[in-house]
């Protein structure tokens, strides 16, 4: 069997605002942990204490994912700007040619 390849050019990657997504989602897997608590124990007499932990577990995952998009939005920044640092030092006429 041959390998398929794909016949045209995959489309650009969608940005949009990562950290204020990363971050509501963060606060909304906290908020449940927050909220399930008080019913710890009934949770724990049914054995669905997964319920609880995964809200937790998804909290500090959700904190690592702001700490690596906050930096990976900022190196995006810092490109742009060296981009368009590099732009303004470039002359905007055509190049000189040796003759």
């Amino acid at each position: 069997m041959a390998k398929w390849t794909a016949q045209h050019e995959a489309p650009e990657p969608l940005e949009g605002p990562i950290v204020g997504t990363v971050a509501g989602g963060t606060i909304i897997w906290f908020a449940l942990f927050l909220l399930q608590l008080p019913f710890y124990g009934w949770f724990a007499d049914r054995g669905m204490l997964w319920w609880v932990w995964t809200c937790a577990v998804g909290g500090v995952l959700g904190l690592i994912g702001l700490w690596y998009v906050r930096g990976r939005d900022a190196a995006l920044k810092r490109h742009a700007a060296e981009l368009a640092a590099r732009n303004e030092d470039t002359p905007a006429g055509p190049s000189p040619q040796a003759g």
